[in-house]
């Protein structure tokens, strides 16, 4: 009979209740589905709100408002009409490990595009392809059980404390979390995500740079890097700010009607806007 590592058992029990979704909190998404789908490149780095229990312990620890962060291993740039269910994903779950979702999965949800500048496409593939090894790899279920202790009681824990209690995890190499599966992909390439700054050992020769161990990383760290490229879909896609069409707004204190100037009442031509003599 096969025998069950107790801890194992628990962090996949706790990790069913720390994935399904909060009853207090709902993410909003900020662009197009569309848009987000003709912008997005292989080898970019897509941070998620969240809304599942687990969630509302990272960003806790993290003092941010990214809970998760994926790989996109494939992109359709070249496509007028791109389609959200045959772009992937690449990410570690809580309950099913290392896996592939549709970027469609995340539609209704926040989300940061971050990208990695400077890359040569032989490197992009390295990464991709370094992730897509860790297909099949489990989640750290040590880190479940540390996450689970954390959303039960909030502690009363300083600030600078936080983002290190999320290294507490096993430290089995077919084990991860979200960001630090991530930050292996990139350090494969030898590419910066947040590095050490160290003082040269010889005075006045510049400095070395020292990568951190892979678990120190959190999803923030991608969209805090000075080395990742912030993309907003909505403007990559043309955006035009007069080409809106507003509508007339409640201003619900005083029960009027509040329109906007003349010269941003998009919704009208020119010449309705212009006064006639």
């Amino acid at each position: 009979m096969l025998s069950l590592n107790p801890m194992n058992w628990l962090g996949k029990q706790i990790a069913k209740y720390l994935q399904k979704p909060s009853a207090t909190y709902q993410s909003k998404t900020t662009c197009e589905p569309h848009a987000l789908a003709k912008t997005i490149r292989k080898g970019d780095v897509l941070l998620i709100d969240g809304v599942s229990r687990v969630s509302t312990a990272i960003k806790y620890l993290t003092q941010s408002t990214w809970s998760h962060a994926t790989l996109c291993i494939n992109d359709q740039r070249d496509n007028d009409a791109p389609n959200g269910d045959q772009i992937l994903l690449l990410e570690a779950d809580v309950v099913e490990g290392v896996r592939t979702v549709p970027l469609s999965f995340y539609s209704d949800q926040g989300t940061r595009l971050c990208r990695p500048v400077g890359l040569k496409p032989v490197d992009i593939d390295a990464v991709v392809e370094f992730a897509k090894t860790k297909l099949g790899d489990q989640y750290d279920t040590k880190n479940v059980i540390d996450l689970a202790r954390f959303l039960i009681q909030t502690p009363p824990v300083p600030v600078g404390w936080r983002k290190r209690m999320l290294t507490l995890g096993s430290g089995d190499p077919t084990r991860a979390i979200c960001s630090s599966l991530l930050a292996q992909c990139f350090q494969s390439v030898k590419y910066p995500i947040l590095p050490d700054k160290i003082a040269h050992p010889e005075e006045q020769k510049g400095w070395f740079f020292q990568s951190r161990h892979h678990s120190l990383f959190v999803p923030r760290d991608f969209d805090l890097s000075p080395y990742f490229a912030i993309i907003k879909p909505t403007i990559e896609q043309q955006f035009d700010p007069y080409g809106i069409a507003w509508t007339d707004m409640i201003d619900e204190k005083n029960s009027s009607k509040i329109s906007p100037p003349n010269h941003l009442n998009l919704g009208e031509s020119n010449a309705a806007a212009t006064p006639k003599l």
